[in-house]
């Protein structure tokens, strides 16, 4: 059963294209968070994403996400780096697991770990399979993951297909926060065809053209975090391209 923020991913997705903006507790101030949330929300972005791969938690992730939710009626979505970035200020939370990780904890352990709190804080879980692909930045080295070759589409599909068949009902394609460039078109393509759940792409898109290609090659969301936070002027550009 779908919830609330989930249903409403679905829906505006029956009507085009989505972009997420991504924040990192650890790199932006509460203040910070507002401003570029306002600019985000003014660009058009559909939901705000929160959290980074050092599992940024604790009081500071507390006041941004309480910070974004006094500044935008926009659904704010967790997207932890571990079992203790949880708050029960966000509205949702990408219940997600690695699954191209060589570390069980990434794949089960961690999940278990954060069920009950995520059940305690009342927060919609999400369940989402997160691939990373080369070259994975630091979310692949503390991930552990064994990075996607940008060469080898038919490998991510293969994760991608298993993640939807395991009952999870988004795919997130990585690059990594501040990678050189994105994932790949014919990989996003050979992904799109075989799931039947909305396929997410991030990290390494940092120009409209960049955009542009991810949608066109078949991504349904993408995601902004590292322009979002040093260039959120950038974000009305990024946005206004992926409306095909």
């Amino acid at each position: 059963m779908t919830g609330r923020v989930e249903t409403s991913i679905l829906d505006m997705l029956a009507r085009g294209k989505l972009h997420f903006t991504l924040l990192d507790p650890d790199d932006v101030t509460p203040e910070r968070a507002r401003n570029i949330v306002t600019k985000a929300e003014e660009a058009g972005t559909s939901a705000i994403m929160i959290g980074g791969s050092t599992n940024a938690a604790g009081p500071n992730l507390d006041a941004v996400v309480q910070a974004i939710k006094a500044t935008t009626s926009l659904p704010v979505i967790l997207f932890p780096g571990g079992a203790s970035a949880i708050t029960p200020h966000a509205d949702a939370i990408f219940f997600m697991s690695i699954l191209n990780s060589r570390n069980p904890y990434f794949i089960t352990k961690s999940q278990a770990l954060g069920a009950i709190p995520v059940k305690q804080a009342g927060i919609e879980p999400i369940p989402m399979a997160y691939l990373v692909t080369e070259p994975g930045m630091t979310v692949g080295y503390i991930g552990e993951a064994d990075l996607l070759p940008r060469n080898k589409p038919a490998i991510a599909a293969t994760y991608a297909l298993a993640g939807q068949y395991m009952g999870m009902r988004f795919v997130y394609l990585e690059a990594g926060s501040g990678a050189d460039a994105p994932a790949p078109a014919e990989m996003i393509g050979v992904v799109k065809r075989v799931i039947d759940v909305p396929l997410i792409v991030g990290g390494g898109i940092t120009t409209p053209e960049q955009a542009r290609t991810a949608v066109t090659a078949g991504a349904d969301i993408i995601v902004t975090g590292t322009l979002a936070e040093n260039d959120p002027d950038m974000l009305a550009s990024i946005i206004k391209a992926i409306d095909v």
